[in-house]
């Protein structure tokens, strides 16, 4: 064989079994000979791995992909719901198809898809792998199944009459209509842009003249129509700047809810989305005849503050303990007003000796509005016992006297009593204080920060670790290393210090969304 030759072929080969013709088993492609029934299936889903991904995308142009850890619990909760949303599209033949791939077995995938966390869900369109869209809506599998159906299909029905229009109002508590001249300008394609997210909505739209006529209208016009409160909502297209997605959403969410909202499971997702900063809050016993009259007044004084006020009816007989947890309540307090802002967690306590009515309501919420009430912070009463254990006991009322000493070396653990992470990390906690129980210049010391409240600062995710070093400046230093003893040791030895060191790799789970408080909603870190 000429010399010249011998390259040549070898490098043939080795493109043999890459090419076109052998294609191998990368990113870009399925596996040669791999057909659907390859993919295996578990209780409705696709099991998805590198060498089917390809594949699936191929035979199913809209697939929703979840990447998940065997070891997430968010990912446990999820899979029941994801299931029952696999079979709920499978029933009507949505042409939508619901996968997933274990991301810790398939780094090559993770990477690829940029996931950084446990569960993500990603949606691909028509085989395109370059660009899927993050589903972060809510994981319930009637939700899952509606946020894909308005993807698959239209997110807004077509009217064409009368009836049409009265059969959607009909059959939902919360119709969203959009009448539009044209129906392929790009005022419509924000509207439905909206619609395919907006799932606790049924929208509708319409260019017939009769419909204009029909509901008074003669120009471009989104109308909200609910069966509470006052029926109905208008929001103008404005002819100038058109459709403004935004303001449109705030204002769906906010006249899309009753003017006086009870908290529940159900209802506290849609109070924090509303994005009204100021929540008032009335605590009363629904059991108690007196406590139900007082109802109607404050629900009067709420159309007053719309967009600006979101009121809250807080039953303190049903299960709401972690509520009244948060604003210091005793459910025999009740009836009582208190007034939030989600922003700054700043609360008032409305302190009048009238009756809650309508005026005394009113009243309150233009004080609070106008800075003529000073929030109030929440603290537990100082232990007597405070400093006698290894781990002392901080509490609002000895917080500062405490921390900004400035003889001492004070390291702080906010807690949560119910934090799973805060428990875990208690002995190393415990270990510390004994490690350092002679040195009269440390101090280690924790505070249940969902019972007592800092002027200072607010702790937003628990365990949040705080070291305010000796000396007159009322230094905060944050701690955010391993919280294990030795790393703690070094951190005091150091002064508040720790030397630079290679970041280690950890496996990714979602952060647990539990709240401080249910206002606002807090994360654990």
């Amino acid at each position: 064989m000429d010399s010249q030759l011998l390259p040549m072929l070898l490098l043939l080969l080795l493109l043999g079994t890459s090419g076109p013709w052998g294609q191998g088993q990368g990113s870009e492609g399925p596996s040669r000979g791999l057909s659907e029934e390859d993919i295996p299936k578990e209780d409705g889903v696709l099991v998805l791995s590198h060498n089917t991904l390809g594949l699936a995308l191929q035979e199913h142009p809209a697939l929703l992909v979840e990447f998940y850890a065997p070891w997430c619990g968010h990912c446990q909760a999820l899979a029941p719901e994801y299931s029952r949303a696999a079979a709920l599209l499978a029933a009507e033949s949505a042409g939508a198809t619901l996968a997933k791939v274990d991301g810790p077995a398939e780094p090559d995938l993770t990477k690829e898809f940029g996931v950084t966390e446990y569960p993500t869900l990603k949606f691909f369109r028509d085989g395109n792998r370059t660009h899927p869209e993050e589903y972060t809506g809510p994981r319930e599998a009637e939700h899952i199944a509606e946020w894909l159906r308005r993807r698959v299909g239209p997110s807004a029905t077509r009217l064409e009459d009368e009836q049409g229009a009265h059969t959607l109002m009909d059959s939902h508590d919360v119709v969203v209509i959009g009448f539009f001249q044209d129906l392929q300008g790009e005022d419509v394609a924000t509207f439905l842009a909206l619609a395919r997210d907006a799932l606790d909505m049924t929208f509708g739209l319409t260019d017939r003249p009769k419909l204009f006529e029909k509901f008074g209208l003669t120009t471009d016009t989104v109308v909200l129509l609910k069966k509470f409160d006052e029926g109905r909502a208008d929001f103008p297209v404005d002819k100038e700047i058109g459709l403004d997605l935004g303001d449109l959403s705030r204002f769906l969410i906010t006249h899309s809810m009753h003017l006086v909202t009870e908290f529940n499971r159900q209802t506290s997702p849609k109070i924090f989305a509303a994005r009204i900063l100021n929540h008032l809050l009335l605590f009363v016993n629904q059991t108690l005849a007196p406590h139900r009259e007082l109802l109607a007044g404050f629900g009067e004084a709420a159309p007053h503050f719309r967009g600006q006020v979101l009121f809250v009816l807080v039953d303190v007989a049903a299960d709401n303990d972690h509520v009244l947890q948060y604003f210091g309540l005793k459910a025999e307090e009740a009836p009582a007003l208190r007034l939030v802002n989600v922003e700054t967690t700043k609360k008032y306590s409305w302190e009048g000796s009238e009756p809650i009515t309508s005026a005394s309501v009113t009243a309150f919420c233009h004080a609070v509005l106008g800075g003529e009430v000073k929030p109030y912070l929440l603290s537990q009463e100082v232990p007597p016992d405070w400093d006698q254990r290894l781990v002392k006991t901080l509490v609002g009322k000895n917080f500062e006297q405490v921390a900004f000493d400035e003889t001492k070396n004070v390291f702080v653990k906010f807690y949560a009593p119910w934090c799973s992470h805060c428990k875990e990390m208690a002995p190393a906690w415990e270990a510390l204080a004994e490690k350092y129980k002679h040195r009269e210049d440390i101090i280690i010391a924790e505070l249940d920060a969902t019972a007592n409240e800092l002027e200072a600062f607010t702790v937003h995710g628990f365990p949040t670790l705080k070291f305010f070093p000796a000396g007159p400046d009322q230094k905060v230093i944050e701690y955010t290393s391993a919280r294990d003893l030795e790393t703690f040791s070094k951190f005091l030895d150091s002064g508040g210090e720790l030397p630079v060191e290679e970041p280690v790799e950890e496996p990714v789970e979602e952060p647990v969304e539990e709240p401080v408080a249910p206002f606002p909603v807090g994360t654990l870190s």
